[in-house]
């Protein structure tokens, strides 16, 4: 057991319990790092909380690359609004996409065909959908569960900016095992072999293509969908959505709104975060694996965005719709629109410092978890406890990458000596890997939960809450398939494609059931919005 023991699962609870239940994000992570601080110190802790708060950016050169990423996103925002890119692509889309059904789906490819980086991919879907989904009256909440259940769980799938991290840790693994290096196979097969084992990926990016295609929705999500279809309002009365571009910035005054004033900023973005991030893995001799793999990606997100935030001054001088000066103050502005974004992600970082292992000056509350579960093991079970143990460390720490450091290295040479297995292996890693997000889509501390919000436009409480009915009946149905598999070895393939239909299933029932017990159509209105009732 670590120092603290039980004591270090308190502050990041409490910071999920009073976000979930008072719905104010900013104050709840503070007293949960404040929290931490009270344990560590055994005092007051003030001093402890400020230490933590400024160590997430200050020692950190990663975490203060994404908060530029992210500050230059929203000034490239706010440029597209200002050049009238964003009332253009709807129109434009709005003639061709009139159903939430069509924009549904055209979220969900977009999420799938974005799979180089979980960032960059709820920026660009967020952005690109968000406009078109309001005319279409989705509720903010549906539009980041649609962005944040395919951003993480397609990355971590493809060859992506997760990929070099992943393959690191399987490597630290099997470094920790006994086996002779001569014996230890190639991490990146390893990585191929476990990816029908990480069924929560999977499977969440089904249920989206499920909930998008039947149009049905149960718990909390089904309240959301109601009340946009039947008032118009995309967020509910109350919510405090992570960034409201128009109310900050106003309508653009462009009488004639140009489509390359969207599309060639995202095409940028897109194509220079691509080609930094090969050209930083680039070495003499490396091949093209070599080269994604070794890519600094956070570096290529803000090369990226850079160029996107230029992209949108030389559209503005070109099309005389913005003089230097005007397009100076927008920047501004834009960096105006993510500050509650940062907060929330500084404060995130802040808790994963107040979980960090007792060495490097946290309660060690992963450690402590994975040594608890860790005595209560057998083969058949182990994949379920370990993306159970996952979960609950990402949950908690809202970190999946952070969840896999913690736990891969202790789960894989355990499924070695219980096993001897590298199928075993293969499964575990898998299942490090689902339950690392499904954990980070259940958690109000998760950054990707809170960047999802950030793009969608969306209340970050409203999110988590409705996302995680979805969420929690992907988990439940990848671990009943891997308690299958644990006492019968099937095929992963077929244990998936039994999970797709159990999926198809529970929509269907859980969300009759829901409408059922409310007295309301377990579908919101499909039609155009000319046809729903708003309160205009």
């Amino acid at each position: 057991m670590t120092e603290f023991g039980a004591l270090s699962l308190i502050p990041p609870l409490l910071a999920i319990v009073l976000a979930i239940a008072t719905r104010k994000a900013v104050l709840s992570l503070f007293v949960g790092v404040w929290a931490g601080g009270v344990i560590l110190t055994g005092g007051v802790g003030l001093g402890q909380t400020f230490d933590w708060i400024a160590a997430a950016v200050g020692e950190s050169v990663f975490h203060a690359q994404i908060i530029i990423f992210t500050l230059l996103l929203g000034s490239s925002v706010a440029m597209i609004w200002r050049l009238g890119g964003s009332h253009a692509v709807r129109d434009f889309a709005l003639e061709r996409i009139d159903t939430k059904r069509k924009a549904g789906v055209a979220a969900w490819i977009l999420g799938v065909v974005l799979f180089f980086d979980d960032y960059a991919n709820t920026a660009v879907v967020g952005s690109t959908m968000k406009d078109v989904s309001d005319h279409l009256h989705i509720s903010r909440e549906k539009l980041s569960y649609l962005v944040d259940s395919t951003a993480a769980p397609v990355a971590t799938l493809a060859i992506s900016s997760w990929v070099a991290f992943q393959l690191s840790m399987i490597e630290s693994g099997y470094e920790a095992t006994n086996l002779a290096e001569s014996e230890i196979p190639d991490s990146f097969g390893i990585f191929l072999q476990s990816i029908p084992y990480n069924m929560y990926a999977i499977l969440a990016i089904v249920m989206v293509g499920i909930v998008v295609l039947t149009q049905r929705d149960f718990g909390e999500m089904l309240t959301a969908e109601h009340r946009a279809a039947r008032t118009g309002k995309v967020t509910r009365d109350d919510a405090r959505p992570m960034q409201d571009v128009e109310s900050e910035l106003g309508t653009p005054n462009i009488d004639d709104p140009r489509l390359i004033s969207f599309f060639l900023p995202i095409v940028v973005l897109i194509s220079v975060t691509i080609g930094s991030a090969l050209y930083t893995g680039y070495e003499p001799g490396a091949s093209l694996y070599d080269m994604v793999t070794g890519a600094d990606y956070a570096v290529a997100l803000i090369f990226g965005s850079f160029a996107m935030v230029v992209s949108t001054y030389v559209l503005g001088y070109v099309y005389n719709l913005l003089s230097l000066g005007e397009s100076v103050d927008t920047t501004i502005d834009g960096f105006g629109i993510m500050l509650t974004a940062v907060t929330i992600l500084v404060l995130a970082w802040s808790i994963g410092n107040v979980v960090a292992p007792v060495e490097d000056g946290g309660l060690g509350t992963g450690a402590y978890i994975s040594t608890l579960v860790g005595q209560f093991l057998s083969p058949e079970i182990l994949p379920v406890a370990v993306l159970i143990t996952a979960a609950f460390i990402a949950f908690s720490t809202g970190s999946s990458w952070g969840t896999m450091a913690i736990v891969t290295p202790i789960a894989v040479p355990v499924a070695w000596d219980l096993t001897g297995s590298h199928t075993m292996v293969a499964a575990i890693v898998g299942m490090v890997f689902s339950g690392a997000i499904f954990g980070d889509h259940s958690s109000p501390i998760s950054d990707t939960t809170v960047l999802s919000s950030t793009f969608t436009g969306a209340d970050l409480i409203d999110h988590v809450r409705t996302q995680f009915y979805y969420a929690a009946t992907v988990v439940l149905v990848a671990i009943v398939l891997m308690l299958v598999w644990g006492y019968t070895r099937i095929t992963p393939f077929v244990l998936l494609a039994v999970g797709g239909v159990s999926l198809v299933g529970l929509v269907y029932g859980l969300s009759e059931f829901d409408a059922n017990r409310r007295g309301i159509d377990p579908k919101s209105t499909d039609e155009p919005p000319e046809a729903a009732p708003t309160d205009d």
